[in-house]
């Protein structure tokens, strides 16, 4: 008997799950569009980053019923994102290590996907584990990328250092003058009154 051969775009989770089976494989990211449009964007001559991935099939015994797929599914990768701070490229490592168990439709995975802290998915026999993979990073990704400690300094408080040192003997604007003019009773003189 030949092993099945298991295609990680096309999966059928059940006799993945079934059969015990495993896969893994290494992915660009530029194969992944919405984690692609995430990706800093300069130029760099550091190579385009690849997901490191592996998915494990497990049968689980139910108390009711035959065995229940599961998937165990990791999956890393260092993905170049931008700073907010300073606007650079910052490395960050995204990880996924995750169980999901399969159920026979959307309303069952709704209803278990409440009640329990399990990730509950919809068994396919053409079940797309990339789109998944896919998925999972951009959960994992950071609302605010940030460095711990930006290389440089931001961009917009150079401009702004730029701008001060521009006129450095331009008057400070005092915008409480006024208000505190009014309450002793004496206007402040603007520039240009004599």
């Amino acid at each position: 008997m030949t092993a099945q051969k298991f295609l990680p775009g096309r999966l059928d989770v059940r006799a993945f799950a079934t059969a015990g089976a495993s896969i893994h494989g290494e992915l660009p990211v530029a194969q992944l569009s919405r984690l692609s449009l995430s990706l800093h964007t300069q130029a760099t001559d550091q190579p385009p980053p690849a997901v490191t991935w592996s998915a494990t099939g497990e049968a689980r015994k139910r108390q009711v019923g035959g065995p229940e797929p599961w998937i165990h599914l990791q999956a890393s990768v260092v993905a170049p994102l931008t700073c907010q701070r300073c606007l650079q490229r910052a490395d960050e490592p995204l990880d996924v290590d995750r169980w999901f168990r399969f159920v026979g439709s959307e309303e069952l995975a709704a209803e278990l996907d409440e009640q329990s802290d399990d990730d509950v998915l919809v068994e396919s026999r053409v079940f797309d584990l990339l789109a998944l993979i896919e998925d999972e990073l951009l959960l994992t990704m950071p609302m605010v990328p940030m460095h711990d400690q930006c290389p440089a300094a931001p961009r917009h408080a150079q401009a702004s250092v730029a701008h001060l040192d521009a006129d450095p003997v331009a008057p400070k604007r005092q915008p409480f003058a006024a208000l505190a003019a009014l309450k002793t009773g004496r206007l402040p003189k603007e520039e240009g009154d004599d």
